[in-house]
Protein backbone atom coordinates (compact mmCIF):
# COMPACT_ATOMS: atom_id res chain seq x y z
CA UNK A 1 0.00 0.00 0.00
CA UNK A 2 1.12 3.53 -1.10
CA UNK A 3 1.90 6.07 1.90
CA UNK A 4 -0.41 9.35 1.39
CA UNK A 5 1.31 11.97 0.31
CA UNK A 6 -1.45 14.28 2.24
CA UNK A 7 -0.84 17.78 1.88
CA UNK A 8 -2.15 19.31 5.31
CA UNK A 9 1.40 18.22 7.07
CA UNK A 10 3.18 20.20 4.40
CA UNK A 11 0.78 23.47 4.73
CA UNK A 12 1.22 23.30 8.49
CA UNK A 13 5.09 23.33 8.24
CA UNK A 14 4.66 26.20 5.60
CA UNK A 15 2.60 27.80 7.49
CA UNK A 16 4.78 28.08 10.62
CA UNK A 17 7.45 29.37 8.47
CA UNK A 18 4.95 31.93 6.84
CA UNK A 19 4.09 33.16 10.26
CA UNK A 20 7.32 33.75 11.80
CA UNK A 21 8.33 35.64 8.74
CA UNK A 22 5.34 37.93 8.46
CA UNK A 23 5.78 38.58 12.38
CA UNK A 24 9.36 39.59 12.02
CA UNK A 25 8.51 41.88 8.83
CA UNK A 26 5.17 43.45 11.13
CA UNK A 27 8.04 44.36 13.77
CA UNK A 28 10.24 45.87 11.51
CA UNK A 29 7.02 48.35 10.64
CA UNK A 30 6.10 46.33 7.78
CA UNK A 31 2.17 44.71 7.62
CA UNK A 32 2.39 42.50 4.60
CA UNK A 33 -1.03 42.65 2.39
CA UNK A 34 -3.07 40.50 0.13
CA UNK A 35 -5.41 42.49 -2.36
CA UNK A 36 -7.88 40.19 -4.16
CA UNK A 37 -9.49 41.34 -7.20
CA UNK A 38 -13.09 39.45 -7.61
CA UNK A 39 -14.98 40.32 -11.35
CA UNK A 40 -18.13 38.71 -10.75
CA UNK A 41 -19.35 35.92 -8.59
CA UNK A 42 -18.08 32.66 -9.78
CA UNK A 43 -18.83 29.78 -7.13
CA UNK A 44 -15.65 28.32 -7.04
CA UNK A 45 -13.59 32.32 -6.86
CA UNK A 46 -15.99 33.01 -3.78
CA UNK A 47 -15.00 29.83 -2.32
CA UNK A 48 -11.58 30.05 -2.96
CA UNK A 49 -11.44 33.64 -1.42
CA UNK A 50 -13.01 32.63 1.20
CA UNK A 51 -10.47 29.62 2.19
CA UNK A 52 -7.50 32.57 0.94
CA UNK A 53 -9.32 34.76 3.58
CA UNK A 54 -9.28 32.79 6.54
CA UNK A 55 -5.50 31.26 5.72
CA UNK A 56 -4.19 35.25 5.45
CA UNK A 57 -6.23 35.87 8.85
CA UNK A 58 -4.04 32.80 10.63
CA UNK A 59 -1.22 34.11 9.70
CA UNK A 60 -1.61 38.46 10.37
CA UNK A 61 -1.64 38.90 6.59
CA UNK A 62 -4.10 41.73 6.00
CA UNK A 63 -6.28 41.55 2.87
CA UNK A 64 -8.30 43.91 0.73
CA UNK A 65 -10.99 43.00 -2.04
CA UNK A 66 -11.79 44.61 -4.67
CA UNK A 67 -14.64 43.35 -5.88
CA UNK A 68 -16.42 44.48 -9.63
CA UNK A 69 -19.59 43.61 -11.37
CA UNK A 70 -20.04 40.96 -13.58
CA UNK A 71 -20.53 44.08 -16.81
CA UNK A 72 -17.71 45.99 -15.68
CA UNK A 73 -15.69 47.70 -18.89
CA UNK A 74 -12.33 46.94 -19.41
CA UNK A 75 -11.03 50.22 -18.36
CA UNK A 76 -12.70 50.30 -15.13
CA UNK A 77 -10.75 46.29 -14.41
CA UNK A 78 -7.15 48.21 -15.88
CA UNK A 79 -8.04 51.17 -13.60
CA UNK A 80 -8.38 48.78 -10.91
CA UNK A 81 -5.11 46.81 -11.54
CA UNK A 82 -3.24 50.37 -11.80
CA UNK A 83 -4.42 51.43 -8.24
CA UNK A 84 -3.09 48.24 -6.96
CA UNK A 85 0.12 48.59 -8.22
CA UNK A 86 0.97 51.97 -7.07
CA UNK A 87 -0.70 51.36 -3.91
CA UNK A 88 2.65 50.38 -1.71
CA UNK A 89 0.67 49.22 0.96
CA UNK A 90 -0.49 45.96 -1.02
CA UNK A 91 2.45 43.29 -1.37
CA UNK A 92 0.89 40.80 -3.63
CA UNK A 93 -2.38 40.97 -6.24
CA UNK A 94 -4.60 37.62 -6.66
CA UNK A 95 -6.82 37.98 -9.52
CA UNK A 96 -9.26 35.65 -10.30
CA UNK A 97 -9.66 34.25 -13.70
CA UNK A 98 -10.82 33.25 -15.93
CA UNK A 99 -12.82 36.66 -16.73
CA UNK A 100 -16.16 37.19 -18.26
CA UNK A 101 -15.66 36.70 -21.72
CA UNK A 102 -16.23 40.45 -22.57
CA UNK A 103 -12.99 41.42 -21.44
CA UNK A 104 -9.48 41.01 -22.45
CA UNK A 105 -7.51 38.79 -19.75
CA UNK A 106 -4.56 38.58 -21.35
CA UNK A 107 -4.08 42.58 -21.08
CA UNK A 108 -5.31 42.48 -17.84
CA UNK A 109 -2.58 39.87 -16.80
CA UNK A 110 -0.15 41.69 -18.19
CA UNK A 111 -1.03 45.44 -16.44
CA UNK A 112 -0.20 43.49 -13.25
CA UNK A 113 3.11 44.51 -11.88
CA UNK A 114 5.26 40.96 -11.93
CA UNK A 115 6.85 42.23 -8.41
CA UNK A 116 2.90 41.86 -6.96
CA UNK A 117 2.07 38.98 -9.10
CA UNK A 118 1.84 36.22 -6.57
CA UNK A 119 -0.18 33.33 -8.22
CA UNK A 120 2.51 33.73 -11.45
CA UNK A 121 -0.34 34.99 -13.91
CA UNK A 122 1.79 37.44 -16.02
CA UNK A 123 4.41 36.57 -18.86
CA UNK A 124 7.07 38.83 -16.29
CA UNK A 125 6.54 35.88 -13.88
CA UNK A 126 6.67 33.28 -16.36
CA UNK A 127 10.01 34.91 -17.44
CA UNK A 128 11.27 34.76 -13.33
CA UNK A 129 10.21 30.91 -13.37
CA UNK A 130 11.57 29.86 -16.52
CA UNK A 131 14.94 32.78 -16.04
CA UNK A 132 15.82 32.83 -12.43
CA UNK A 133 15.92 36.72 -13.36
CA UNK A 134 13.57 39.06 -12.58
CA UNK A 135 10.41 39.67 -10.52
CA UNK A 136 7.71 37.44 -10.03
CA UNK A 137 6.18 33.88 -8.45
CA UNK A 138 5.50 30.63 -10.04
CA UNK A 139 1.84 29.59 -9.69
CA UNK A 140 1.04 28.70 -6.32
CA UNK A 141 -0.23 24.94 -7.95
CA UNK A 142 2.57 24.18 -9.61
CA UNK A 143 5.11 25.29 -6.74
CA UNK A 144 2.85 23.10 -4.27
CA UNK A 145 4.05 20.21 -6.13
CA UNK A 146 7.34 20.93 -5.23
CA UNK A 147 6.46 21.66 -1.75
CA UNK A 148 4.33 18.56 -1.31
CA UNK A 149 7.31 16.75 -2.59
CA UNK A 150 10.23 18.82 -0.34
CA UNK A 151 8.20 17.91 2.49
CA UNK A 152 7.95 14.27 2.06
CA UNK A 153 11.67 14.31 1.53
CA UNK A 154 11.15 12.73 -1.72
CA UNK A 155 14.50 12.56 -4.24
CA UNK A 156 14.54 14.94 -7.28
CA UNK A 157 18.38 15.58 -8.15
CA UNK A 158 19.34 13.10 -10.94
CA UNK A 159 15.89 11.51 -10.84
CA UNK A 160 13.73 10.89 -13.64
CA UNK A 161 9.79 12.88 -13.74
CA UNK A 162 7.17 12.99 -15.96
CA UNK A 163 5.39 15.83 -15.69
CA UNK A 164 2.04 14.95 -17.47
CA UNK A 165 -0.03 18.51 -18.82
CA UNK A 166 1.59 21.23 -20.55
CA UNK A 167 -0.50 24.06 -19.50
CA UNK A 168 0.99 27.04 -18.23
CA UNK A 169 -0.64 27.10 -14.44
CA UNK A 170 0.88 23.84 -13.58
CA UNK A 171 2.71 21.64 -16.12
CA UNK A 172 5.25 23.98 -17.64
CA UNK A 173 6.11 26.43 -14.52
CA UNK A 174 5.96 22.60 -12.85
CA UNK A 175 8.68 21.20 -15.03
CA UNK A 176 11.00 24.03 -14.74
CA UNK A 177 10.70 23.99 -10.82
CA UNK A 178 11.34 20.44 -11.05
CA UNK A 179 14.28 20.88 -13.09
CA UNK A 180 15.65 23.48 -10.91
CA UNK A 181 16.14 20.86 -8.56
CA UNK A 182 18.22 18.87 -10.85
CA UNK A 183 15.58 16.39 -12.25
CA UNK A 184 15.84 15.30 -15.23
CA UNK A 185 11.86 15.95 -16.53
CA UNK A 186 9.82 15.00 -19.81
CA UNK A 187 7.09 16.97 -20.08
CA UNK A 188 4.22 15.10 -21.85
CA UNK A 189 0.57 15.73 -22.81
CA UNK A 190 -2.25 14.28 -24.76
CA UNK A 191 -0.90 13.57 -27.90
CA UNK A 192 2.65 12.01 -26.30
CA UNK A 193 2.92 8.91 -27.93
CA UNK A 194 3.54 5.75 -25.83
CA UNK A 195 2.94 7.75 -22.82
CA UNK A 196 2.73 4.97 -20.20
CA UNK A 197 6.20 3.53 -21.26
CA UNK A 198 7.57 6.89 -20.18
CA UNK A 199 5.61 7.17 -16.97
CA UNK A 200 6.68 3.51 -15.96
CA UNK A 201 10.34 4.57 -16.65
CA UNK A 202 9.78 7.93 -14.48
CA UNK A 203 10.92 7.89 -10.64
CA UNK A 204 8.13 10.27 -10.00
CA UNK A 205 5.01 11.41 -12.01
CA UNK A 206 3.39 14.53 -12.04
CA UNK A 207 -0.36 14.05 -13.36
CA UNK A 208 -1.63 17.48 -14.43
CA UNK A 209 -3.94 16.65 -17.55
CA UNK A 210 -6.98 17.81 -16.02
CA UNK A 211 -9.05 14.10 -17.16
CA UNK A 212 -10.27 11.99 -14.83
CA UNK A 213 -8.89 9.00 -13.76
CA UNK A 214 -6.50 8.87 -17.03
CA UNK A 215 -3.50 7.09 -14.97
CA UNK A 216 -3.87 4.07 -14.12
CA UNK A 217 -2.62 0.63 -13.38
CA UNK A 218 -0.62 -0.24 -16.90
CA UNK A 219 1.18 3.09 -16.82
CA UNK A 220 2.57 2.89 -13.57
CA UNK A 221 4.59 0.59 -11.27
CA UNK A 222 6.31 -0.09 -8.07
CA UNK A 223 9.07 2.01 -6.17
CA UNK A 224 7.60 5.50 -7.93
CA UNK A 225 6.01 8.50 -6.67
CA UNK A 226 2.94 10.01 -8.10
CA UNK A 227 1.51 13.58 -7.47
CA UNK A 228 -1.76 13.63 -8.84
CA UNK A 229 -2.98 17.43 -9.43
CA UNK A 230 -5.93 16.75 -11.25
CA UNK A 231 -9.73 17.30 -9.83
CA UNK A 232 -12.72 16.05 -11.58
CA UNK A 233 -16.64 15.39 -10.85
CA UNK A 234 -17.19 11.73 -10.98
CA UNK A 235 -20.29 10.97 -12.41
CA UNK A 236 -20.27 7.05 -11.79
CA UNK A 237 -18.46 7.62 -8.19
CA UNK A 238 -20.28 10.82 -7.23
CA UNK A 239 -17.00 12.33 -5.79
CA UNK A 240 -14.44 14.25 -6.88
CA UNK A 241 -11.55 12.05 -8.07
CA UNK A 242 -7.55 12.94 -9.37
CA UNK A 243 -6.32 12.49 -13.16
CA UNK A 244 -4.69 9.22 -11.33
CA UNK A 245 -7.20 6.10 -10.70
CA UNK A 246 -6.24 6.27 -6.99
CA UNK A 247 -7.68 3.22 -5.94
CA UNK A 248 -5.59 1.04 -8.96
CA UNK A 249 -2.25 3.47 -8.24
CA UNK A 250 -2.07 3.17 -4.32
CA UNK A 251 -1.88 -1.07 -4.73
CA UNK A 252 0.95 -0.21 -6.96
CA UNK A 253 3.31 3.18 -6.23
CA UNK A 254 5.24 3.92 -3.11
CA UNK A 255 3.96 7.20 -2.36
CA UNK A 256 0.84 9.03 -3.94
CA UNK A 257 -1.16 12.16 -3.29
CA UNK A 258 -4.85 12.16 -3.00
CA UNK A 259 -7.48 13.78 -4.56
CA UNK A 260 -9.28 16.25 -2.95
CA UNK A 261 -6.50 16.41 0.41
CA UNK A 262 -3.14 16.81 -1.74
CA UNK A 263 -1.53 19.26 -3.66
CA UNK A 264 -5.15 21.58 -3.44
CA UNK A 265 -4.75 21.58 0.05
CA UNK A 266 -0.98 23.81 -0.32
CA UNK A 267 -1.70 26.50 -2.54
CA UNK A 268 -3.33 29.29 -0.14
CA UNK A 269 -0.43 28.37 2.23
CA UNK A 270 2.04 29.06 -1.27
CA UNK A 271 -0.30 32.32 -2.00
CA UNK A 272 0.72 33.23 1.70
CA UNK A 273 4.08 32.58 1.70
CA UNK A 274 4.45 34.67 -1.52
CA UNK A 275 2.96 37.35 -0.08
CA UNK A 276 5.27 37.52 2.96
CA UNK A 277 8.15 37.29 0.03
CA UNK A 278 7.09 39.89 -1.85
CA UNK A 279 6.82 42.37 1.43
CA UNK A 280 10.24 40.96 2.38
CA UNK A 281 11.48 42.46 -1.02
CA UNK A 282 9.80 45.54 -0.43
CA UNK A 283 11.55 46.30 2.16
Amino acid sequence: MAEILKGAPAAKALNAETLQRVQDLRASGVVPKLAILRVGERPDDVAYETAAMKRCASLEIEVQRVLLPTDCGQDELLSAIDALNRDESVHGVLMFRPLPKHLDENAACERLHPSKDVDGITSGSMAKVYSGVGAGFAPCTAQAVLELLRHYEIPLQGKRVAVIGRSLVIGRPAAMLLMGENATVTLCHSKTENLSEITRSADVVVAALGKAETIGADDLRAGQTVVDVGISFSEEKQCLVGDVDFDAASQIVAALSPVPGGVGSLTTAILASHVAQSAEQSE
